[in-house]
């Protein structure tokens, strides 16, 4: 592992391409830099025989990306020397699988400890978070204005990784603690120096007031910012954070999105709502809300999919697509929307040989606002909402997808650097039913997980849990239990970690 990395890439690795020799005119061979490879299961010049081609697209600059990583073993020689990472490039709805040195995760990932993509960034960089099972223990808690005891069965480590250079650097402890990784964000430096910096929101419910929590590479230490806080008192719901236009944007799927610019010497917090009618009940839909609904960028802006129906009959299912005209604006414009039962009756989605089920949706492509991606039958699926036909259809492979929900929040869509994208050639839009998903975790790995789990194999976001009593003086204090991720969990109702904390 390596001193901060920088978001910038080198000259030598931002050109990779060069002429084939024997190569027809005007084709070209790409070769990929050393911490990425193609992936090997979808050679372009062989197709399934069960296959429906279409035109190939020109050659793409973004993948999806698994936010569960692979972690190799010391001697299994995935990893080039002296990399901290690797990534396997392939080709969308293919997913690209992220592999991690034993020096980032040195356990063995079990259901409820594993590491975990938080976000990934077009400069190149991804923020990893580490949780690792430690034995429950407790802990003195003596700071200005904050003493009392800590319970804790979970190490949080968190990591800045550099796909171009295939380093990894890891984030020093704050002095607080992070309280809630689905909060925390990361953004290249807007001078395009090569720093950035990784930010967590800290609000406080029924106060005015929050805190943003802020690394920077440039300066090297984690600092306060205090900000005010726009929201009426309602818990959040949040499920991830990402950068556009020069900020953060943290994304509440029941009510809305956060964004702030973390770089200002005094950050301003601003809220945009979903459309009249899109915003839900305080604690619906709550951790299941982005089997239904995402939000990111596409085609430069900010765009709100979404597919979720109030429990209630007589309502058709259809997908719906928002966009927001600039990042100052606080009104949503309805792009496009189209009922699935019309998405089914066409010819495209017949050849699938997909079942006419309400799929989950996966995001959204960050090119082509029209194309909206689902899961379905271990299949990723895209669709032009706007023509109503699938444009694309593969089986898909994560590194350990769930036995039960799968949702947004297992994979990334990630807009490439040049260094990255131009080791991918020879792109296909092609309806590929050939391959299998990989299988989710061994029963016997379930079982040296934690009892709390929902089902056994499922991955269980509700980590790094923490009892804390809080003592303001003499005789004056409260019990306190905090999660880094407790609305992620897919087991509300039956998982007794989210019980306790509801």
């Amino acid at each position: 592992m390596s001193s901060p990395p920088p978001a910038t890439l080198s000259t030598a690795a931002a050109d990779v391409s060069h002429p084939a020799p024997d190569a027809p005119a005007g084709s070209t061979v790409l070769a990929a830099p050393p911490c990425v490879s193609l992936d090997p299961a979808a050679p372009a010049h062989q197709q399934p025989a069960d296959t429906v081609s279409a035109p190939p697209p020109p050659s793409s600059t973004w993948v999806i990306l698994g936010s569960i990583p692979r972690v190799s073993a010391a001697a299994d020689g995935e990893l080039p020397v002296g990399a901290d990472l690797s990534v396997a490039l392939a080709a969308p709805p293919r997913v690209a699988i992220l592999t991690i040195s034993p020096d980032v995760f040195p356990e063995p990932p079990t259901p409820r400890f594993f590491p975990f993509v938080l976000a990934a960034d077009t400069s190149g960089l991804l923020l990893l978070q580490a949780n690792l099972g430690i034995p429950m223990s407790r802990e003195v808690v003596d700071r200005p204005h904050r003493q009392g005891l800590r319970w804790r069965d979970a190490a949080s480590r968190y990591f800045v990784l550099n796909a171009t250079t295939a380093s990894a650097f890891h984030l020093p402890d704050p002095e607080e603690p992070i309280l809630h990784q689905a909060l925390l964000g990361l953004i290249a430096s807007p001078r395009g120096d090569g720093h950035y910096m990784v930010a967590e929101l800290q609000p406080l419910i029924g106060c005015d007031k929050a805190t943003l929590l802020c690394f920077s590479s440039e300066v090297g230490e984690w600092v306060e910012k205090s900000v005010r806080y726009p929201l009426p008192p309602r818990p959040l719901a949040p499920i991830c954070v990402f950068s556009h236009h020069g900020r953060l944007w943290w994304v509440d799927l029941t009510w809305g999105v956060i964004t702030s610019d973390p770089f200002a010497d005094e950050p301003v917090l601003g809220f945009i709502p979903f459309p009249a009618g899109k915003v839900l009940q305080c604690r619906e839909a709550w951790g299941v809300a982005d089997k239904y609904r995402y939000v990111g960028v596409s085609a430069g802006k900010l765009r709100f999919v979404d597919t979720y129906t109030a429990p209630r009959r007589g309502v058709p299912p259809k997908v719906s697509v928002w966009t927001l005209a600039d990042p100052d604006s606080t009104e949503w414009t309805l792009e496009h929307e189209a009922r699935f039962d019309d998405i089914w009756a066409d010819e495209s989605y017949k050849a699938t040989g997909l079942s006419k089920k309400i799929p989950v949706l996966a995001l959204i492509h960050p090119e082509n606002p029209n194309v909206v991606y689902f899961f379905l039958e271990e299949h990723l699926f895209g669709v032009d909402v706007r023509d109503r036909k699938v444009v694309e259809c593969e089986a898909y492979e994560l590194v350990a997808p769930p036995s039960c929900f799968i949702a947004n929040r297992f994979t990334r869509a990630w807009t490439l650097p040049r260094a990255l994208s131009s080791g991918i050639s020879n792109w296909s839009n092609a309806i590929n039913l050939a391959e299998k998903a990989k299988s989710r975790p061994s029963r016997r790995a379930a079982k040296k997980s934690s009892r709390m789990m929902g089902s056994p194999g499922d991955y269980h976001l509700v980590v790094s849990n923490e009892l804390n009593y809080l003592s303001y003086g003499v005789g004056v204090g409260h019990w306190e239990m905090t999660s880094t991720l407790m609305l992620a969990c897919f087991w509300l109702s039956r998982c007794t970690v989210c019980l306790m904390q509801q």
